[in-house]
């Protein structure tokens, strides 16, 4: 990877010479879920996985009830606190894969509100622990891949971003939902570099972003989100590359038509809006043939496996494709 200097303070490579990829840790400030009735059932039925959570940061405990979303638990073993922690793209930190962890700590996540806005009949500003009581928690094993070939298996804490929208009553013609990272210089170092056109914006069509398996998701490994994880809120999109699941939400915003996305911006011919993870279709720079799983040891030398259409969730999700070129429509 070629770095360059630039006059605005920051050594970062260009857009078309990096490439995001999804990954998870470190502090934050303690968050209380206060639950009770059938959500504190729910939640009870946690404690016999408390175990999961002695691997984990330390960090304010996040339980949740097993999904009963179909495709959303995966038998394979998740991978480990430490390597889904340390190996981040989150670039207001940075753009190295160990700088989140490093440098995230001066996120504040207290106070913080996320404003709903657009084509909704119910528009409004939401404190982050009223959105998280919007419904039980569920604890789901997702299969996560990055753009480079790596791919990870992690148990989120959140629900279905599909309550909210229902909550919030899109409009007939909102057609996409567009989702804005927070960009605070004075927290995270890097907004203001030019990697990219700030703030980071991502987006979904109406009926991905009302799939059950597209997670709006405040935990982790049984803990609230570390701060390079996207904390407070963040989204989950299980079968699109991890880049399409914004962190660090500060507005969502239901729109008519498809919204500007920031790695399509940076670098139209590598990334597409739909970004679905498809190993048919080479990545301009490399194969997208297979991967490999983070922490199975090797590093570069690791062996790889094949990628799976739809990252393992065709079954699930191919239906919203019915009829498009996935090679056209990247």
């Amino acid at each position: 990877m070629l770095i360059h200097s630039r006059n605005d303070g920051f050594n970062h490579p260009v857009p078309s010479e990096i490439t995001p990829r999804g990954a998870y840790e470190n502090r934050r400030d303690m968050l209380k879920l206060l639950a009770g009735g059938a959500a504190g059932t729910a939640l009870a039925s946690w404690a016999a996985r408390d175990a999961m959570a002695q691997t984990g940061g330390g960090l304010a405990k996040l339980p949740g009830a097993k999904s009963a979303v179909a495709g959303a638990q995966s038998m394979e073993k998740a991978t480990e606190y430490k390597d889904a922690t340390t190996y981040n793209n989150f670039y207001e930190f940075g753009t190295d894969k160990a700088d989140p962890a490093k440098n995230a700590g001066t996120l504040k996540t207290r106070p913080w509100t996320v404003e709903v806005e657009g084509l909704v009949k119910k528009p409004g500003k939401y404190g982050i622990e009223d959105l998280i009581k919007l419904s039980a928690q569920e604890d789901r094993i997702y299969r996560l891949r990055c753009v480079e070939g790596w791919s990870m298996v992690i148990p989120w804490v959140g629900y279905s971003l599909a309550e909210l929208i229902k909550k919030v009553e899109p409009q007939g013609n909102a057609k996409f939902v567009e989702f804005v990272t927070l960009a605070d210089p004075k927290t995270m170092p890097f907004v203001g570099s030019r990697v990219l056109d700030w703030p980071y914006v991502e987006g979904l069509r109406m009926d991905e972003a009302m799939h059950p398996l597209t997670l709006l998701t405040f935990g982790m490994y049984g803990e609230v989100l570390p701060n390079q994880s996207g904390a407070p809120m963040r989204i989950v999109v299980p079968w699109k590359y991890g880049f399409k699941s914004g962190k660090s939400i500060v507005k969502i915003r239901f729109v008519e038509k498809e919204p500007s996305t920031a790695w399509n911006k940076a670098a139209a011919n590598e990334y597409g809006f739909y970004s679905n993870v498809n190993p048919n279709v080479d990545h301009p720079r490399w194969s997208q043939a297979t991967e490999r799983r983070i922490g199975d040891g090797g590093g570069l030398f690791a062996k790889r496996r094949k990628t799976e259409m739809f990252n393992g969730y065709e079954a699930q999700v191919g239906q919203l494709y019915a009829g498009m070129d996935l090679k056209k429509n990247y």
